[in-house]
């Protein structure tokens, strides 16, 4: 009698953080005609795809300019430079974003101020603005966190009472929507990154300015070309921020479909919910929650779990084949360049707090119930195995 061989099971797929290339291939033909069109056509750098890109974006957006620019940060730079802002000024920021959102203040020569940040939502607390305002505040600066727009209403109130300019960062959040308005026309100016992943993601590196000011897009399209209206006579002392062509052209075919994407990413939300749920895993683990009057868009998918499993569970994750990502380990506070500002730890609790315990499940248009099945299990396994050890 011979011996029965084993087989092993196959190893389970791995499920990744963004699956960028499933709308490169979805889109292939349309998006390789594109490239195409711009290498035929010699303008690489701005010119008319960039222009068409720019309108399309702007009235989807729902404001009435556009300018492309090199990238999100860039859109952040030359906003607060197009409003006048600058050495001596004073920007209000949260402390739990990205680090362009306030690298961009100190960047044109003014200070970010930080106000800590709502707890269930991750943006900033309208409620703790007003103690932060000084003679030299010229801006709030509302970050819309992870797909979610700010409360805008009461930021609203605080600037016109104040007189203050509302500069959008609208970079993870393109197409959320406040009480039905989009963002990028819920500011003076708003800025948009299309970096790869976010809900509309060019090749590389790139972004735009909303505005419906006719003097501050004239004055932003002159400072993206070292400051000049007209070729080599430069009123300003701008940058080289242009858009190129082909990140526009590419975007242009992408644009239409981001409704249908974004619906996708509110459905593999929802699913993400209900998998937690049956899965007991709510009480570990806390879901990101849409608030009533807002579009939550999930560009990405953010969860919560107490601070001492986060970086455990975040490697048993990895370990098993699971992208994900902590977004953000270190509030803006606490980073080394910005210890001359004179934050200390503890200033900002609930920055401190969410720094410590959220971290992003992987969150794209396509990702199928099965993967979202697969990265719901591992954390099941991950709390199944610690409570044994516990016990």
């Amino acid at each position: 009698m011979k011996p029965t061989s084993s087989v092993s099971a196959p190893a389970p797929a791995p499920v990744p953080l963004c699956d960028i290339q499933a709308q490169y291939t979805a889109l292939k033909t349309e998006i390789d005609a594109a490239v195409l069109r711009v290498l035929g056509s010699g303008q690489a750098i701005l010119g008319p795809e960039v222009t068409a890109f720019e309108q399309e974006t702007a009235q989807f957006c729902g404001a009435q300019f556009g300018i492309g620019c090199g990238s999100g940060t860039d859109a952040l730079v030359l906003a607060l430079r197009a409003l006048d802002i600058g050495p001596g000024d004073e920007v209000i920021v949260p402390p739990f974003t990205f680090f362009a959102s306030a690298s961009a203040v100190a960047r044109i020569g003014a200070t970010p101020v930080f106000v800590d940040i709502d707890p269930i939502t991750f943006n900033i607390d309208p409620g703790q603005i007003e103690a932060k305002i000084t003679s030299r505040t010229r801006a709030i600066m509302p970050v819309h966190l992870f797909g979610q727009c700010c409360d805008m209403d009461a930021i609203w109130q605080i600037a016109a009472d104040r007189q203050l300019y509302v500069v959008e960062d609208a970079a993870q959040s393109f197409g959320s929507e406040y009480r039905g308005k989009r963002c990028g026309a819920l500011g003076i100016v708003g800025c948009m990154s299309f970096y790869p992943t976010k809900n509309l993601g060019a090749l590389g590196d790139a972004g735009l300015v909303t505005t419906n000011d006719p003097v501050i897009d004239k004055k932003l399209r002159a400072l993206r070309v070292h400051g000049s209206e007209v070729k080599y006579y430069h009123k300003y002392i701008g940058y080289n921020m242009r858009l190129d062509a082909v990140h526009a052209a590419v975007l242009r075919v992408k644009l239409p479909h981001v409704a249908n994407w974004l619906t996708a990413r509110e459905t593999a939300a929802k699913r993400y919910d209900g998998l937690i749920e049956r899965a007991n895993l709510h009480g570990f683990m806390r879901r990101p929650i849409a608030m009533p009057d807002r579009r939550h868009t999930y560009n990405q998918y953010v969860v919560r779990v107490p601070s001492n499993h986060r970086d455990p569970l975040v490697k048993y994750l990895k370990e098993n084949g699971v992208g994900v990502e902590v977004y953000y380990p270190l509030s803006l506070h606490q980073q080394e360049c910005f210890k001359h500002l004179g934050y200390r730890t503890g200033d900002f609790p609930t920055s401190e707090e969410a720094a410590g315990g959220v971290f992003a499940l992987p969150m794209f248009p396509e990702i199928t119930e099965a993967q979202q099945q697969r990265v719901v299990e591992v954390c099941s396994s991950y709390l199944r195995q610690t409570v044994r050890r516990a016990a």
